[in-house]
């Protein structure tokens, strides 16, 4: 072989292992784009689904805020309507017991009013003997009234009434004076019987009686107020 040959065999090697090294190097780089393009895709969907993550995150935490939000404007809304009421409810009550003050102006008809009161209170205790408290005011009516309502309890019950002792040392709170906050330490009238062992004692007062009548008739009371 001359050494023209030898020279042209020596370019064509050196020219097959420079393509071929081009080649490789072709592949080596497409693929390692292919990975980076793949590897870039896959964080990209991992960043995607932590913020597609977070944004459904903060909307929950937004909806139940606007939730508790309403709830907190809803209770707030019908604690006042409840508020609003009870007002209405207590005025009623109110001027239901200015009324009732004036029940005992009238000794004739407030002296009957006693009586039955007295022989409501006797049946309810239920005793042989009871002693009778009433306000000081109502001190002389209440002495009157004993022997009547004696006689109205055996001819309303046909037995035998209890025997009677009015207590003329300690009595039911005084009449309301109208001043603000004495209603807490007053009496709109009325009676209070207690056993002769004294244990048992049943207070038929005006104020007893509203507070039965109003804790009896609240539905009724309501419903008549706000329907």
């Amino acid at each position: 072989m001359d050494e023209g040959e030898s020279t042209r065999q020596l370019d064509a090697m050196v020219k097959f292992i420079k393509q071929e090294a081009e080649e490789k190097a072709n592949e080596i780089k497409v693929s390692a784009e292919e990975e980076f393009n793949l590897e870039k895709l896959q964080l990209l969907e991992q960043e995607k689904s932590k913020i597609r993550k977070d944004y459904e995150r903060r909307e929950a935490q937004v909806e139940v805020k606007k939730k508790i939000e309403f709830s907190k404007q809803l209770n707030e809304q019908r604690i006042k309507v409840l508020s609003a009421r009870e007002v209405a409810i207590q005025e009623l009550v109110a001027e239901t017991k200015l009324k009732l003050r004036e029940v005992s102006k009238n000794p004739g008809s407030y002296k009957k009013l006693l009586q039955d009161l007295l022989v409501q209170a006797l049946k309810k205790l239920g005793e042989k003997s009871a002693t009778v408290k009433c306000r000081q005011v109502d001190l002389v009516l209440v002495k009157e009234v004993l022997e009547p309502a004696r006689k109205a309890f055996t001819a309303l019950f046909q037995e035998e009434a209890p025997v009677l002792s009015l207590d003329q040392a300690s009595f039911l709170p005084p009449p309301p004076t109208g001043a603000p906050g004495d209603d807490h330490n007053t009496s709109l009238g009325g009676v209070a019987v207690t056993s002769s062992d004294g244990r048992i004692t049943v207070s038929n007062t005006l104020d007893d009686r509203l507070k039965i009548a109003y804790q009896a008739n609240l539905p009724v009371i309501r419903q008549k107020l706000f329907a």
